[in-house]
């Protein structure tokens, strides 16, 4: 199993992802587009993508102007029947990827905040064994409409989609089901300085709401990324 990973961002890692792909025993393809590095002309050489987040918004194709050849590999691939994994900016991407609207702003969030199945979920070989409501990190402002023909299997209040699937295996997740505690502590160092500009508490804040929020969240995230593996 190959999976090519698409990283948008200094810092923006694999976390609960790669350890699900580990487990697998996948050959992971780390490709750093926005550094200058190539994209692959086409998903012959790969079972699967994932598309990482980024402080870019998904029309940002002027900072980064390799967006629309990766929309292009991810159709590819959607058009193959291999997996595809958006997340957060990924999700933007892949939304875009196949016709849906991006909204620049307006849906801020950032830290824990819970998200709710729909009842398309229950049947989705991703997400049916996940509690219809559970925690799980968030840091975006922006989202998106669904693509035509996209089910959409989670929202909450600030953004109405935050999962999404097309076809059998192209998934969309606007949170951080990757970012484990580890990887949560390791942003709040990374980008100290940018959060506290927009959350000056969550120094203070850090370590009551990750013991609140961490285990449940954690625990959700490695089931998705265990269950997406699967449907490599």
């Amino acid at each position: 199993m190959r999976v090519l990973v698409v990283q948008n961002f200094d810092s923006e890692g694999l976390g609960q992802i790669g350890a699900a792909l580990v487990e697998a025993g996948a050959d992971i393809d780390l490709r750093r587009p926005y550094c200058g590095e190539m994209l692959p002309q086409d998903s012959d050489a790969h079972d699967a993508m994932v598309v990482l987040g980024g402080a870019q918004n998904a029309l940002d194709d002027e900072i980064c102007p390799y967006f629309p050849e990766l929309l292009d590999l991810t159709r590819d691939f959607a058009n193959k029947d291999r997996a595809v994994l958006g997340i957060c900016l990924g999700s933007q991407l892949v939304a875009r990827a196949f016709g849906g609207e991006n909204r620049i702003g307006g849906a801020s969030e950032f830290g824990w905040h819970k998200v709710s199945l729909t009842p398309a979920a229950k049947a989705d070989p991703v997400l049916a064994a996940l509690p219809e409501n559970f925690p799980i990190f968030e840091w975006h402002d922006d989202t998106f409409a669904l693509p035509e023909g996209a089910v959409r299997l989670a929202g909450n209040e600030v953004a109405e989609n935050q999962a999404f699937r097309m076809g059998r295996a192209v998934y969309g997740f606007q949170f951080h089901f990757e970012a484990d505690r580890p990887m949560v502590r390791d942003w709040s160092s990374s980008f100290a300085s940018l959060i506290a500009e927009r959350h000056p508490d969550w120094s203070t804040r850090l370590d009551d709401e990750m013991a609140h929020h961490g285990p449940d969240a954690d625990a959700a995230g490695l089931a998705i990324a265990r269950a997406w593996v699967a449907t490599i």
